[in-house]
This record gives structure tokens, sequence and C-alpha cells, in this order.
């Protein structure tokens, strides 16, 4: 009981705090929304970039590990 009655004490406090910015105007707002498209364009293609990075370095890596296993099996 003593754990519901803090988390609604925490939630209350958490909700009470926020505060919402009422001062925007119309052309504030289609700015805002006319820049949409062009961010999440771009993040997309960050994305795409991080992706084809981390695919390009897990190939390498998972490449030289076979090397090393088929050296490993040579040798011996």
């Amino acid at each position: 009981m003593k754990k519901i009655i803090m988390a609604g004490v925490i939630l209350a406090g958490v909700m009470g705090s926020a505060n919402a910015d009422t001062n925007i105007t119309p052309k504030q707002l289609a700015e805002n929304l006319s820049q949409v498209p062009i961010k999440l364009q771009g993040h997309i293609s960050n994305e795409i970039e991080k992706t084809k990075q981390y695919q390009a370095n897990q190939w390498n890596k998972v490449k030289s590990d076979w090397l090393k296993l088929k050296a490993k099996f040579i040798t011996q």
C-alpha cells in the first residue's frame, strides 16, 4: 500500500512539473510542421549511414575471424 501511495505522489509531482508552451503562434506552428519532413529525412539518412558502417565493421570482423579459424586448422 505504501508503494502505491509513493508511486502516486511521484506521478503527481512529475505531472505537476510539466509545463506546456502555450505562447506559440500559428506561424511558428506552421514552420515547425513544415520542418518535420526535412528532419525525418535527415534522421533516416543518418540511421542508414550508421547501419551501413556497423554492417561493414561486422563483416570485416567476421572475415578476419574466419581467416584466423582457417589458419588455425591449416597449421594443425
